[in-house]
C-alpha cells in the first residue's frame, strides 16, 4: 500500500493569481508590497495560463501586459501526485513554485519548495518517535501509544541543559516560515501529569522567544506511569521548564566544528 503523502497534503489552497490583461507595472507593487510574492500563477476564468516570476516582471516595461512577459510552458502538478515525485519536478525544472491543477485545468494550489521541505520534515519525525517507543518498551517493559496533539511550552519539562546559539537561531529562522519539525515528548502519566520533552529543545526555546505559546507534537503515552531515567536527570540538573535552559552564546554547534575542520 503506498501512503506516501500526496501534493494535496502540503500545497497552499488560497492562491493569489493575476490576469494576462494586467499591467506589469500593477503586479510589480504586489510583489513589493504587503503580498511579498515572489512570482504568481496567470490565470483566466481559473484555468492556468502561464506563470509570472519577479525576474520576468523586473526586465518588462511597466505598461506591458502580464501576457506579453509570463511563460506559458507552465509545469503544473496534479494534487495527487506524491510529494516526492513533485520534488523532483521542482527540482529539476529549477523552479521555486508548482501550479496544482484539476482535471479540468483550473488552479486548485500551489507547491512551493518550502512546502516539499516541511514534507520531509514532517516524515522524519515519526521515525524518531518510533525509535523512542521501542527503546521504552525495552526498558520497562510497558505498553505506550502515540498520539499527535498540541502541548503547551509553559507546561514542558526539558531533559537537555544546553542548546546552541546558532542552531537556536536556525530554528527560529525556521519557524518564522512554518518549517518546524513536531516536537517529542513523554507524558509519563500520574497524578502530576508531567510532559518531559524528549526531542525539540532548540524548536521549544525559540518558539518561546518567538511568543508561541504552543507547538504540535507528538506524545508518547505509556498505559501506566513511568520512572523515567531522564526524568531525573531533568531534575538532578534543575529543569522544570524551558527558562532553565541555557544558551552557549560562544561556541558553535559540534556539527559546524567538524564540517569547518573538514573542508580546513
Amino acid at each position: 500500500m503506498d501512503t506516501e503523502p500526496r501534493v494535496k497534503a502540503y500545497m497552499t489552497r488560497a492562491v493569489t493569481t493575476v490576469s494576462p490583461t494586467d499591467t506589469v507595472g500593477a503586479v510589480r507593487a504586489q510583489i513589493d508590497g504587503e503580498d511579498g510574492h515572489n512570482g504568481f500563477p496567470v490565470t483566466r476564468d481559473g484555468r492556468v495560463e502561464g506563470f509570472v516570476t519577479g525576474r520576468d516582471l523586473l526586465a518588462a516595461d511597466a505598461e506591458a501586459t502580464i501576457a506579453d512577459v509570463m511563460s506559458t510552458e507552465t509545469i503544473v502538478a496534479d494534487p495527487e501526485m506524491t510529494i516526492t515525485d513533485a520534488a523532483r519536478v521542482i527540482v529539476r525544472s529549477d523552479i521555486e513554485k508548482l501550479p496544482v491543477v484539476d482535471d479540468a485545468g483550473a488552479l486548485v494550489g500551489i507547491l512551493s519548495n518550502t512546502d516539499v521541505i516541511r514534507s520531509q520534515i514532517e516524515r522524519a519525525t515519526p521515525e524518531k518517535v518510533a525509535k523512542l517507543s521501542r527503546m521504552l518498551t525495552d526498558l520497562h517493559g510497558v505498553e505506550l501509544t502515540q498520539e499527535r496533539r498540541s502541548v503547551a511550552l509553559a507546561e514542558l519539562v526539558p531533559t537537555q541543559a544546553e542548546v546552541y546559539a546558532d542552531e537556536l537561531d536556525g530554528r527560529r529562522y525556521e519557524l518564522e516560515r512554518g518549517l518546524a519539525e513536531p516536537l517529542v515528548v513523554i507524558d509519563a502519566g500520574g497524578d502530576d501529569g508531567v510532559v518531559y520533552l524528549a526531542d525539540g529543545h532548540h524548536r521549544a526555546l525559540a518558539a518561546d522567544r518567538l511568543g508561541i505559546d504552543e507547538m504540535d507534537a507528538y506524545a508518547i503515552v505509556p498505559a501506566e506511569p513511568l520512572e523515567l531515567g531522564m526524568a531525573q536527570t531533568a531534575a538532578e540538573q534543575g529543569l522544570s521548564s524551558i527558562d532553565d535552559i541555557s544558551v552557549i552564546e560562544q561556541d558553535r554547534h559540534p556539527l559546524v566544528e567538524t564540517t569547518t575542520k573538514l573542508q580546513g
